[in-house]
């Protein structure tokens, strides 16, 4: 069984994509940036960028009846090497217990240059040890 759902946001539609799926046991969240409303936040400060991003990919996989706890690999992708830092600070903020397999990446830039971080969580909910 896929379940599907949709934060509304403007790309959704056109880009032909879900926010996040549950496919069996394994949640997987799409790119999250911090678009709140259709509106970029916190414009200049990866931190909060990417708590916010992050926020976004769990109230998805709270919706699916998942948690940070169930988090099981996150990826960041960073539009410069200097953010690194802050980025990373903001994703042991959330997940310093939870300790998921994490890829950091630096990429040339994303859809808006105002978005300095976007992030995609997989998350299970089966049994974990």
């Amino acid at each position: 069984m896929i379940e599907r759902i949709s934060s509304g946001g403007p790309w959704e539609e056109v880009i032909g994509y879900s926010r996040a799926v549950l496919a069996g046991d394994m949640a997987f969240v799409s790119g999250c940036t911090s678009t709140v409303d259709g509106e970029v936040v916190h414009v200049g400060d990866p931190y909060e960028q990417t708590r916010t991003a992050f926020q976004i990919a769990l109230w998805s996989l709270e919706r699916l009846g998942l948690s940070a706890r169930d988090v099981v690999r996150t990826r960041m992708y960073v539009t410069s090497a200097e953010h690194a830092d802050a980025v990373g600070r903001a994703h042991g903020s959330l997940f310093a217990k939870v300790r998921p397999a994490a890829s950091l990446v630096i990429v040339a830039g994303l859809l808006d240059p105002r978005m300095l971080v976007e992030v995609e969580v997989d998350a299970y909910r089966g049994a974990l040890a």
